[in-house]
């Protein structure tokens, strides 16, 4: 079982950049794949960006490609999230997710994720 903390959430101008990270307790994080996901008012937990438990393999949606960067440091505990171009779409709550897989992949799926963070805000001003 993991435990996950997120933390780098805060208010930014358009173009702006932010990092954020997750801290995952335990001693199996190696053997997770990692995720971050966003949830904007009114709209569904829709993902952003995920990477597999080695870091070898990452994925994003169309809509961060390019801007969005997502790391791990499996000696750390702790999974990044580099978001750099920022868009007062990008505005949501973002969430860190994990699940122990023995899979060398990455996964897009919100249901596929057992572990979830508490959130942190992100907010992009225009």
């Amino acid at each position: 079982q993991v435990q996950l903390v997120e933390s780098g959430g805060g208010l930014v101008q358009t173009g702006g950049s932010l990092r954020l990270s997750c801290a995952a307790s335990g001693r199996t994080f190696s053997r997770y794949a990692m995720g971050w996901f966003r949830q904007a008012p009114g709209k569904e937990r829709e993902f952003v960006a995920a990477i597999s438990w080695s870091g070898g393999i990452t994925g994003y949606a169309d809509s961060v490609k390019g801007r969005f960067t997502i790391s791990r440091d499996n000696a750390r505990n702790t999974v990044t999230l580099q978001m750099n171009s920022l868009k007062p779409e990008d505005t949501a709550v973002y969430y860190c997710a994990g699940l122990m897989t023995s899979s060398s992949g990455w996964f897009r799926a919100r249901n596929s994720y057992d572990y979830w963070g508490q959130g942190t805000q992100v907010t992009v001003s225009s």
